[in-house]
């Protein structure tokens, strides 16, 4: 299966203020993500950005606000699986796209149970593995474990961005290119 753009959305999950400095490698975390984000605007894929309990746990992280801009329009939920939320599937199930790029934090919570319900639902989840992290390395390791065994596609920002572009020599390649080096 090929991933193509025009059937795509992804899923930016609670990557959170208050959270955020305890996740494993935060700051190259933070980088890829930027990365990630701006390289599917370029592309177009939409970005649904996600906040667990915002009053808690803050809202998402200033550089992804600023990576995202008009994007910027988090679902606020109470659920780990942002499938569980009824406000994010009205809004995925309105997007009709089949393909759902999925990264954030916490992977052994709520990007799994996400993904899970995703695969579950019918669609396709594609886990972006450099853009997704947990306090714990070996929580992330066994949910990147468990959801490869239960079906989910596990990828990485690069290889998915250049998957989506299908061919180099175009302006996207280039910004895209200028973002990834």
């Amino acid at each position: 299966m090929r991933l193509l753009k025009d059937n795509t959305v992804a899923v930016c999950i609670d990557i959170q203020e208050k959270l955020f400095p305890f996740i494993n490698d935060n700051s190259q975390l933070t980088d890829n993500c930027i990365k990630i984000i701006s390289g599917l605007k370029i592309i177009g894929v939409p970005v649904i950005v996600t906040e667990q309990y915002s009053k808690g746990l803050g809202t998402t992280i200033e550089p992804l606000k600023a990576a995202l801009e008009e994007e910027y329009q988090p679902l606020e939920k109470m659920t780990f699986s942002c499938m569980k939320d009824d406000e994010f599937l009205k809004k995925i199930k309105r997007m009709d796209k089949k393909n759902v790029i999925v990264f954030g934090i916490e992977a052994h919570v709520c990007v799994l149970q996400t993904a899970l319900d995703l695969r579950e639902k019918g669609f396709i989840p594609i886990l972006i593995e450099d853009c997704t992290s947990s306090r714990k390395l070996n929580d992330k390791s066994i949910a990147i474990e468990r959801m490869r065994s239960e079906g989910v596609i596990i990828s990485t920002l690069e290889s998915i961005l250049f998957e989506m572009l299908v061919v180099s020599g175009t302006d996207e390649f280039r910004a895209v290119s200028k973002i990834i080096k």
